[in-house]
């Protein structure tokens, strides 16, 4: 999950299995690692699940004769997808039971994610909800094909579908995110600025400059998973979110904030004795903040302890 390539990161866990040594198996997966990582996670918006299908991946290919793997690449993207397709059905009748709303789930990237900037478009919190919007055939499509830019013959493969299928999903999926996506590209700059506005509130209770910038129509959403406290349903308009920062930003002010790098966005982080509390990330569309969201579930919040690296390639 990190950047670190070591012969002790060939199995998911960040360590090879009792009694296996590395080998061409190892070496290959150890490659292409980051890379499998990354097709998980943007379709499952879970770091822990993506790491159990990577558990899973290993072990298949672990068995696999490489002698007749013609492009080892291919076939290990085409595993991932198969395991992350069978975990998001998995994931979809467990978030049926969530309690509150459910939140993809943070990860402090490495500086260099952002600057591939289709990556960091793709990994946002903001575009993970909106993936959320997709089925898991759609959604597997949509990330293989506009993310990784695979082929459609490549793509057919790996969902089980021919190729003319996967053009038709891949027409349907690419409409409907287009609906929904962030509106233009959003600088870094633009997310910062936000993001000083909403701890320049905090720090002197002056929430003017933050209030200018609130989209008439912003959304709020806390994701506490039934563990912390946090808003159950979506806040929606600026005066309901202003009244509720309004009587929140006096207990934020207790905690120690922090700016980070967050799915290869700027964000803020909530720290309260030593601990990461909350992570919150901001969607922004025309200069205006149309979406808010507070990660506070403390199991998704483990990856904020260390920079991941995503890779497309």
């Amino acid at each position: 999950m990190n950047g670190e390539h070591d012969k002790n990161a060939g199995s998911p866990a960040g360590r090879l299995p009792d009694g296996q040594d590395a080998g061409p198996a190892t070496d290959a997966f150890v490659a292409h690692r980051n890379l499998l990582f990354t097709v998980a996670y943007e379709m499952l918006g879970s770091a822990a699940d993506a790491e159990d299908v990577l558990q899973e991946v290993w072990l298949r290919w672990a068995g696999v004769d490489l002698g007749t793997v013609r492009d080892q690449r291919a076939y290990l993207v085409r595993i991932t997808t198969r395991q992350a397709l069978s975990r998001l059905r998995t994931l979809g009748r467990r978030k049926e039971t969530y309690v509150g709303t459910w939140l993809p789930e943070p990860l402090l990237t490495t500086p260099d994610v952002a600057d591939d900037v289709e990556l960091a478009d793709s990994v946002s919190l903001a575009m993970l909800l909106v993936l959320e919007t997709l089925a898991p055939t759609e959604r597997a499509v949509f990330v293989l094909r506009d993310v990784f830019d695979l082929g459609y013959d490549e793509i057919a493969g790996a969902v089980d579908k021919s190729p003319a299928a996967v053009r038709q999903i891949a027409h349907r999926a690419r409409a409907h995110v287009a609906a929904r996506r962030p509106r233009g590209a959003v600088s870094a700059a633009e997310t910062k600025h936000a993001l000083d506005a909403f701890q320049r509130a905090t720090d002197t209770g002056e929430l003017q400059g933050l209030l200018d910038i609130l989209a008439p129509d912003v959304v709020l959403l806390g994701d506490g998973g039934g563990v912390k406290q946090a808003v159950l349903l979506p806040i929606v308009g600026a005066d309901k979110v202003a009244r509720l920062l309004t009587h929140g930003l006096g207990r934020i002010a207790a905690f120690s904030l922090r700016p980070a790098q967050v799915n290869a966005r700027p964000a803020l982080v909530l720290h309260l004795d030593g601990e990461v509390d909350t992570v919150l990330a901001l969607r922004i569309d025309d200069g205006l903040i149309t979406g808010i969201y507070a990660v506070r579930n403390p199991e998704k919040l483990s990856g904020m302890r260390k920079g991941t690296t995503l890779l497309r390639r």
